[in-house]
């Protein structure tokens, strides 16, 4: 399994296939799975083909025309292949291909392009299907392997025959899970599983051979979660327990509002959580105004009463400005210990940004440095180096899917010894949901909304399909700030040039700007905001927000709008997270296909923060047929994170668990999935904390042991532990 693929393979083959599609070894190829399978005869839909997809289609040659080009020399071969539901062209210059014949079986493979509206393939690479040297082509199915340019699917199913031939079927193959474990779960062995998925003889084959492949990369990854988490028990923080009569007591007190059901349980389990040495590392996910803030603040203040401090981390200045303010007012004088109205008994709140002032800065500083300042909110600030905290004990990173995990990493690195960890989000990004199912970080969730809220109506804005929908949107908003509200529209650019907000978030799987060279640039605040002025929202206080103006400047223009002087504010995705304005009623996010879909849960729970019932409207020119139309209905029709978050996974997969990819086309886990696959993926972990708990662990089983080597590398162990 680890021989190279150079002495197996030749050079010329083995260096194409280390360079295009990462196979250096022969455990690589094994590994290396059919990504679907033809069937000679069965409906491959070439009409689904997209342009610019590069794919492997099973077809027959239904005509070959060969004729001189009329604008230059040389001859124009056109072939049309059919699948039984539709046809495509292959266009070859200055080549004949006489053995192109009518009615041969075929793999092509190419990149779809488009000529006078059909679709073709230009000079694509094929192997004719023959029958009587070629038995592999002339199975029942036929496995087509992801592939490259410069390696096609054929070459991929020849040099997998080759090593089948040379072994006798796999033999040299060591499975590498306890015989027990195969038995218990019904499993076939490892050579028999890859013969299954390599070289099978019906979809029996496939599906038994697949469910074997995935408790192999279920276990391994299991085994190597459970080793992090033993890892790190060895390795204590420091027990922050509850303390009667202390600043959470007060903040209690202090509380306007009586606290959810909700907000009671969740505080409950934290509390418990932090009066352990085990580092508490725990995704608190509650909908957009569920009070997610207020659950942090007291469990911070149960830190500070156990003599520790309490570090929040938010991603906008604005964001942390706003979350001083609050924590600010919520506290009153227990807030500003050792000034002249504070409270003795109290902490201090300070805040940290990068735009402050040097003086400023210094202050803020020291008061970290000494501990008297038991609560730091800040921004990327509070990662550099110069800010050190005299006794770290809890870290809360606000809107995790704005932070990568070495940001994470650095502000808990701060701690003298490992501090307690809560994130907090409205819509998890894909690989925290993996990592929830996988069972490597506990979960709460808050689902009830306090009392008096609105709620939030979604709709999407055809605007190609129903032009006149984006005019009555127009009105709507009139209408809401005739009633004295407040509106949000929200462009994906700032404007002036082609650069997108200084923050971008593709966290979450939004289409890049420029995916297509046909679609036109983003809308932009400064050019929707005149176009709005003058036409249909004249005579409104209409105003911009966006991340390159100064910070005072933007400050200033929150606090106009929070204190009700703007009607409109045209803004980029610097409004996102967490400005609290209750008046805003109805938000207009404009190109909303060129939003994430946590992007477009967050920016809708700006509205709706008070008593009114909420208006989010999705403008977008996709047609409601499309894969786009279709996610922004689905982002419409739920106000659920984890829903939208496994909608995300539906379309990109959960990423690398064990490394920093966030999408899963290069993942270590190459068959399994969280949407299928839970049930399996429990029950690995059971079996993974069975193997570890036995006096030997993995020393009994040699092989098992390597692919837990081989997945978790130094690099991504590393950044696991981070994680």
């Amino acid at each position: 399994m680890t021989t190279r693929l150079d002495r197996v393979l030749g050079a010329k083959t083995a260096k194409a296939m280390a360079e295009s599609l990462e196979l250096y070894t022969v455990r690589d190829l094994l590994r290396h799975y059919p990504r679907r399978y033809a069937k000679r005869g069965e409906m491959t839909r070439l009409d689904d083909l997209q342009v610019g997809d590069r794919v492997t289609v099973l077809a027959q040659v239904r005509t070959v025309v060969t004729r001189k080009m009329r604008n230059r020399p040389g001859t124009l071969t056109e072939v049309t292949v059919g699948d039984g539901a539709g046809s495509m062209q292959l266009v070859f210059f200055n080549r004949r291909h006489a053995h192109l014949r009518e009615g041969a079986w075929g793999l092509f493979a190419g990149t779809v392009g488009e000529y006078r509206r059909s679709k073709q393939f230009a000079h694509p690479d094929f192997h004719l299907i023959t029958g009587d040297d070629d038995t592999d082509w002339a199975r029942a199915l036929i496995p087509i392997y992801p592939a490259s340019k410069d390696v096609s699917s054929w070459v991929i199913q020849r040099s997998i025959r080759l090593l089948l031939d040379a072994s006798g079927g796999f033999g040299f193959v060591e499975d590498p899970l306890p015989g027990e474990l195969r038995t218990r779960h019904g499993l076939p062995s490892l050579p028999a599983a890859l013969l299954d998925v390599h070289r099978p003889t019906a979809e029996d084959d496939v599906e038994r051979g697949e469910h074997r492949l995935k408790w192999d990369e279920a276990l391994t990854l299991q085994l190597t979660l459970a080793a992090r988490r033993r890892a790190a028990a060895l390795e204590p923080g420091v027990a922050r327990p509850r303390r009667a009569g202390g600043l959470l007591d007060a903040v209690d007190a202090a509380l306007p509002f009586a606290l959810t059901e909700g907000q009671r349980e969740v505080g409950e389990e934290l509390a418990a959580e932090l009066s352990r040495e085990q580092p508490m590392h725990r995704l608190l996910q509650g909908e957009v105004g569920a009070g997610k803030t207020v659950v942090a603040l007291r469990a911070m203040a149960q830190v500070v009463d156990a003599g520790g401090q309490a570090a929040l981390l938010a991603p906008t200045e604005v964001l942390a400005a706003q979350h001083a303010r609050s924590i600010g007012a919520m506290l009153g004088p227990l807030g500003r210990a050792g000034e002249l109205d504070g409270d003795p008994a109290g902490t201090r709140v300070v805040l940290l940004t990068g735009s402050q002032k040097a003086a400023a800065r210094r202050a803020g500083r020291a008061a970290v440095a000494d501990g008297s300042a038991g609560i730091v909110v800040g921004t990327h600030a509070l990662l550099q180096e110069g800010v050190d905290f005299a006794d770290l004990g809890l870290v809360v990173v606000d809107e995790q899917h704005r932070f990568g995990v070495e940001q994470r990493d650095a502000l808990r690195a701060k701690g003298n010894r490992p501090p307690h960890v809560l994130v907090m989000t409205a819509t998890p990004i894909p690989r925290t949901v993996a990592m929830t199912v996988y069972g490597d970080l506990e979960t709460s969730t808050l689902r009830q909304l306090p009392g008096g809220r609105g709620g939030v109506a979604s709709s999407v804005v055809p605007v190609r399909d129903k032009p006149a929908w984006l005019d009555r949107a127009w009105e709507r908003l009139r209408e809401e700030v005739a009633a004295g509200r407040q509106a949000y529209v929200v462009c994906p650019r700032i404007g002036e040039d082609a650069g997108s907000e200084e923050e971008p978030d593709d966290a979450d799987g939004a289409p890049a700007a420029d995916a297509a060279s046909d679609r036109r640039p983003p809308l932009a605040v400064l050019d929707v905001a005149e176009e709005l002025r003058a036409g249909p929202l004249a005579g409104l206080r209409l105003e911009v927000l966006h991340g390159r103006m100064t910070p005072e400047d933007k400050e200033a223009r929150m606090r106009a709008f929070a204190a009700g002087d703007v009607d409109v504010l045209v803004a980029t995705t610097v409004v996102e997270v967490g400005v609290d304005v209750p008046n805003a009623t109805v938000m207009v996010v404009m190109d909303a296909d060129r939003f994430g879909v946590s992007q477009l849960h967050q920016l809708r729970g700006r509205v709706a923060r008070g008593k009114h019932q909420g208006l989010c409207l999705l403008v977008s020119e996709a047609s409601a047929s499309s894969a786009t139309g279709q996610r922004l209905a689905a982002v419409a029709g739920t106000s659920d994170g984890f829903a939208l978050a496994r909608l995300d996974l539906e379309t990109r997969r959960e990423g690398d668990v064990l490394g920093a990819a966030q999408s899963g086309r290069r993942s270590g886990i190459r068959l399994l999935s969280l949407l299928e696959d839970e049930q399996l993926i429990a029950e690995a972990r059971t079996e993974a904390t069975a193997l570890l708990a036995t006096d030997r662990g993995l020393a009994d089983f040699p092989g098992l042991a390597m692919e837990v080597a081989a997945l978790a590398t130094d690099e991504r162990a590393e950044y696991l532990e981070k994680a």
